[in-house]
């Protein structure tokens, strides 16, 4: 019997030793830029900000950042790496399958992805059809998102909660890699509750939140992660399931 186990366990230690992960290490560039822009990451604990910090730079190392009509600087890809991290960032080893690169935008664009003209007023999407895989951002979108100035907005954020919301192969509000069944159904009556405060206009959310399920996931995901500590306040039972679906609790960083 153990003539038997001992070739097995070989051959179990070549697997793991030819297909193990390696530890992805923060390049001190991205560690000083994290610590000076992005206050998600100013908040976590030293333990809490290596793992982020190689997260990042492990996401640098995967997702292609390219300019259309802009420069592609190392904080835009800093920034766009740190969008990506922080809602899964209770997930370790999450892995964004469904992007290979992200198209940076000097500003707004338009429905034909142009970024001239006056009928530009898309800040980010997530790309289908010949787009899939893609991101597309506005530059200025993305700065905003991590300045001193924002509130409750980061589109960044926005989209890849949108990317979240897509791997169970539809975009619809109901992230079944984050939500648990048994939650699913209070997400649901919660939601609607809120979008009848926003449409008669009782709520401080974002009015484009009540489009869809699916925008509304990811707008109150930025005043989520954003401005954590009103969010407590002024709608406790989302900011409870929010934090049951992202498993964080920002507000209590900030506090």
């Amino acid at each position: 019997m153990t003539a038997v186990l001992i070739p097995i366990a070989i051959v179990l230690f070549l697997f793991w030793w030819f297909w193990r992960k390696p530890r992805v290490k923060a390049d001190p560039g991205v560690t000083a830029l994290l610590e000076q822009h992005v206050k998600y990451y100013r908040q976590l604990d030293s333990a809490e900000k290596k793992r982020f910090a190689a997260e990042v730079t492990e996401f640098m190392g995967h997702v292609t950042v390219e300019g259309v009509g802009t420069s592609v600087e190392e904080l835009d890809r800093v920034l766009i790496a740190a969008s990506a991290v922080i809602p899964i960032f209770a997930f370790p080893g999450w892995k964004y399958r469904n992007l290979t690169n992200v198209i940076l935008y000097p500003d707004t664009f338009d429905e034909k992805y142009q970024f001239e003209g006056d009928r530009r007023s898309i800040l980010g999407m997530v790309g289908s059809g010949p787009l899939n895989g893609q991101m597309l951002l506005s530059k200025n979108a993305l700065r905003h998102g991590f300045s001193e100035y924002t509130d409750k907005s980061n589109t960044a954020i926005h989209e890849f909660v949108h990317l979240v919301d897509k791997t169970d192969g539809t975009v619809d509000g109901m992230p079944q890699s984050l939500l648990q069944h048994r939650y699913s159904m209070p997400w649901l009556q919660v939601m609607h509750e809120e979008i009848k405060r926003i449409e008669t206009g009782q709520s401080d959310i974002n009015p484009y939140a009540a489009m869809n399920e699916s925008e509304f996931l990811a707008v109150v995901s930025e005043y989520f992660f954003e401005n954590p500590g009103r969010m407590q306040e002024h709608h406790p039972e989302l900011y409870a399931i929010l934090s049951k679906m992202f498993q964080q609790d920002p507000a209590a960083a900030v506090n």
